[in-house]
């Protein structure tokens, strides 16, 4: 079995270079180092002990994820792009937890990721308590939290990388606007993370701008965040939709899967999209178009965030002197069948 020194002779380099490769600790080594130790590992099929490692170090060549519920086919699609990059660019793995946005949830997992030695974490709760992130930061961990922007000052030592979700909801706001119409509903669970409500703020604002009815329409507080319930709220607030606001043309809904799984409650009661109501989902995950019709949405650009926030994570590990940094990325409409001008008729 190959071991490091086996690796650092063939690369012609020294044992504390290859060990610097095996964390991630890259930022100062030339690509060409870089290439040859990698190189040699290959050829020599060298396969680093986790747990050697981290009894060594205190560190393991682990990154934790938490992610409020993969019962939600985005947060399922982003962790699976964020397993490729950490294992395919850094040679990392992932622990997965499923906290419900849960702060005591996301706390006690991330005290079992230290106690493994994981130094890295990705946080995708959208929470606007972060303290407990703060916490784990201070105590070294390198961490990154999705889909918030930095409160300046309160976490200056967490990186955020997020898509500007106001602007989210101003896109599916003007598009139904442009197709004509004036009376709009955003629809969503009851439970308000800092994400979702930039997206209601955009959406209200928009359609304001341009004289539409609006209306915000959300399940009942017992489903909470719901990030494991959409399919059976779409049935509930298609009840609510119809009963409480039946002169609605245009509908947005907070993420892909709602917008699915209403338009499939509204065929079930007698209705068509978008002959009766136009839909426009939040997130463009694959499913959208894969369903009858195919959804309008609003694209975040998965792939690209995941890389994004490996990257980050992976920098900080290897440098905790880096200054904390914001990253936004832009959401784009993907126009499809799920839009169409307002109804004329009268809804039985």
């Amino acid at each position: 079995m190959a071991t490091i020194r086996d690796v650092a002779n063939r690369a012609q380099v020294s044992n504390s270079t290859v060990s610097n490769v095996l964390n991630g600790r890259t930022s100062r080594m030339t690509s060409e180092t870089l290439a040859r130790v990698q190189q040699a590992m290959a050829e020599l099929g060298y396969n680093p002990s986790f747990a050697a490692r981290s009894l060594k170090t205190g560190q393991s060549a682990l990154l934790g994820l938490l992610v409020p519920s993969t019962a939600n086919p985005w947060f399922g699609e982003i962790a699976a792009r964020i397993e490729q990059v950490a294992r395919d660019k850094y040679d990392c793995h992932i622990l997965l937890g499923n906290t419900q946005r849960d702060v005591q949830s996301e706390a006690r997992f991330i005290g079992s990721l230290q106690s493994f030695g994981v130094r890295g974490l990705i946080v995708m709760s959208a929470l606007a308590d972060e303290s407990h992130l703060l916490n784990a930061a201070r105590q070294g961990m390198a961490v990154v939290s999705y889909d918030r922007r930095a409160a300046g000052g309160v976490a200056p030592i967490i990186d955020h990388v997020t898509v500007d979700n106001h602007k989210a909801g101003t896109l599916a706001a003007l598009h139904l606007v442009a197709k004509g119409h004036t009376r709009l509903a955003f629809v969503s669970a009851f439970g308000r993370t800092v994400n979702r409500v930039e997206r209601i703020s955009g959406f209200l604002e928009a359609a304001s701008a341009h004289g539409a009815e609006t209306v915000v329409v959300e399940a009942d507080s017992s489903h909470g965040f719901a990030d494991d319930q959409w399919a059976a709220l779409g049935s509930e607030l298609a009840g609510k939709l119809l009963r409480e606001h039946p002169d609605v043309t245009g509908i947005v809904t907070v993420n892909g899967t709602l917008a699915i799984s209403l338009t499939s409650a509204l065929r079930d009661r007698g209705f068509e999209v978008p002959r009766d109501f136009s839909v426009v989902g939040i997130d463009d995950m694959p499913l959208s178009t894969m369903v009858s019709p195919a959804m309008t949405s609003i694209r975040i650009p998965t792939g690209v965030i995941a890389e994004s926030m490996v990257d980050r994570v992976m920098a900080r590990c290897a440098s905790n002197d880096l200054p904390p940094g914001e990253t936004v990325f832009e959401p784009t409409l993907i126009e499809r069948r799920s839009v169409a001008a307002p109804r004329a008729h009268s809804l039985p």
